[in-house]
Formats: structure tokens, sequence, C-alpha cells
């Protein structure tokens, strides 16, 4: 988060010095306006994407699919719905609503701006796969992400990369068309920036070219550390690591994408649903750096160290 305030305070502070001339000045007018119109969609998205997300999932409350459900299934929805209240009583939080997504792959996702205004949804595809043991484990991990507040999180990394694609666009658009620049800034610097000026202004430059996918990068490192934090807490909430270690592993196993899940929320669910996967065993790779959830070996690993931890309980 500090790497993605300054990269954008970097983008601000040449902006203002070729297009506002506030360089040096105590208000960075350039980042404030960027950041004002990015935190507008966020904020929007903050109070209405959850209900966007569900939708565009096709999520149906869990009572509507009951209705319709055989005698079968419907002990599936009511384990379902036993073991939200009971993680929802072991973190502490109002019980969020519940959904099922109807898609045969095994997925989850937890969205919504924290408690009390948050849901959880989980596809057909999921309670099917899993024990009770394991569905335990994949719902303490959603709820944790309610209780860490990791949408509000999500919402501020939202806003700094609408900031940064807006400031990168501004200043691609002002060096195409030539008329944003302060024609002063370069006798300034032949005058008194010297190789400091020009050496700013090529970083500025490249930062520019790059922004978006700088922007990314940072984005999704802080998703990566919010599900490892989430594997954690959940496991902190079930005392029983393993089986959510082991519900990862047949998450994984699963060959084909979550088709209801859309790209731009594949970071909310439990595992990417398009069927990425990042780099095997140590994580390294370019692949990584763009991924929206850390290799799934390395939570499995971390979660077997929490079980070992805890006593093998």
């Amino acid at each position: 988060m500090a790497a993605f305030v300054a990269f954008l305070l970097i983008l601000g502070a040449g902006f203002d010095s070729l297009y506002i001339g506030n360089f040096g000045g105590v208000v960075p007018i350039g980042s404030l306006l960027a950041l004002g119109a990015g935190s507008v969609g966020a904020v929007a998205s903050y109070y209405t994407g959850d209900r966007a997300v569900l939708l565009s999932s096709g999520a149906q409350p869990i009572a509507e699919v009951e209705a319709s459900a055989s005698d079968a299934d419907k002990m599936k929805l009511r384990q379902f719905e036993n073991v939200v209240d009971e993680m929802a009583i072991a973190a502490g939080i109002p019980r969020p609503p519940v959904y099922i997504v109807p898609d045969p792959d095994p997925n989850a996702f937890a969205t919504g701006r924290g408690p009390g205004h948050a849901s959880i949804a989980v596809t057909r595809g999921l309670l099917d796969a899993l024990d009770r043991d394991e569905l335990q484990g994949v719902v303490a991990h959603e709820m944790s992400h309610i209780r860490n507040l990791d949408t509000r999180v999500m919402t501020i990394v939202a806003a700094l990369v609408g900031a940064v694609a807006l400031l990168a666009d501004w200043a691609r658009r002002g060096m195409w068309f030539g008329g944003g620049a302060r024609r002063g800034g370069r006798d300034d610097d032949r005058d008194g920036g010297g190789a400091a000026g020009l050496i700013f202004f090529v970083v500025w430059i490249v930062a520019i070219i790059l922004a978006p996918l700088v922007a990314q990068m940072l984005a999704m490192m802080v998703s990566r550390r919010r599900e490892f934090l989430a594997d954690a807490s959940g496991a902190e909430l079930t005392r029983n690591p393993l089986e959510l270690a082991r519900a990862l592993e047949t998450i994984e196993s699963a060959v084909e994408p979550t088709r209801a899940i859309k790209r731009g929320t594949a970071h909310l669910c439990i595992a990417d649903p398009l069927g990425r996967r990042a780099a095997d065993g140590d994580g390294g790779g370019w692949s990584n750096l763009f991924a929206s959830h850390p290799p799934m070996e390395q939570r499995i690993a971390a979660l077997k160290q929490m079980a070992y931890q805890f006593g093998g309980h």
C-alpha cells in the first residue's frame, strides 16, 4: 500500500511539474484531482458493488434454491446454513446472507463492505465436492474476509488504481497533443534543474508508460496478501487448518473454470475462477506478479504448518 501511494505521488509530481507548474509546491494538485476522481467510482462500488457481483454471477438466495431442491440437496443446503451460523458465531459478526451460484466448479466468495453489510456465496459444485469439515474451512475463510474488512481494503486499492490510471491517461494525452505541457518547464530545467530534473523526467515518462501494469501488479500483491491472511484467520476460527488445506486441494484439482464468475470479480473468490495457475513451488515467475491469488501450493503448505503448530488438530 505504501508503494502504491508512493507511485501515485511520483506520477502526480511529474504531472504538476509539466502541466500545472506546481512541482515542489505544498499541494499536489494532480495527485489529489486524480485520487478524488478515482475515489468516486470506488465509493460507488463500495456501496452497490456487492449486489452487482451477486447479480453478475447468477447467485440465488439459498431459500429460493431450497424451495425447488430435492431432499438430498436440501440436506446439503441446510448443512451449509448450519456451518455459516457456526462460523458467524465464532467470528463474532452478524450472520451474512448466503447465496448459491449455479456452477459445477467448486468455488466461493464473500462480497460487501463489512460485517452486517456482506454476503457469502458458494457454487453448487462446492457443496457437492466437500464434506462438512472441509466446507466449514471454506466458510471460515470467507467469514474472515468479512471480519478482516478485506473489501474495505480493496476499495482503497480500487481508488488508487483509478487515480493512477487517470493520471497516466491525462499525461499521455497531454504529451500526444502537445498542448498541455508548461512551456517554461524546459527552460527551468536548463537553468536550474540540471541533471536531476532530466533524470526525474525520464523516470516519470517510464512510470507513465508502465503505470497500468504497475498498478495492476500492486493491486494483485495486496489481494494475495489478504488471501494468506484469510486462510490463517479461517484456520484460527475452526482450529482445524488441515480441513481447509484439504478443501483447497479439492478446489485446485478441478480442471474447469468457474464460468459464472466474471473476470472483474475473480479476486473475490477463494481460488482463481478463471483457471489460471500461478507458478508452482516457490511462487516465482512473472505470472505471479499479476496473479490475483497466491500459488495454491504455498497456501496449503502454510496451513499444514499451522496444523503442526497446533499439535496436529
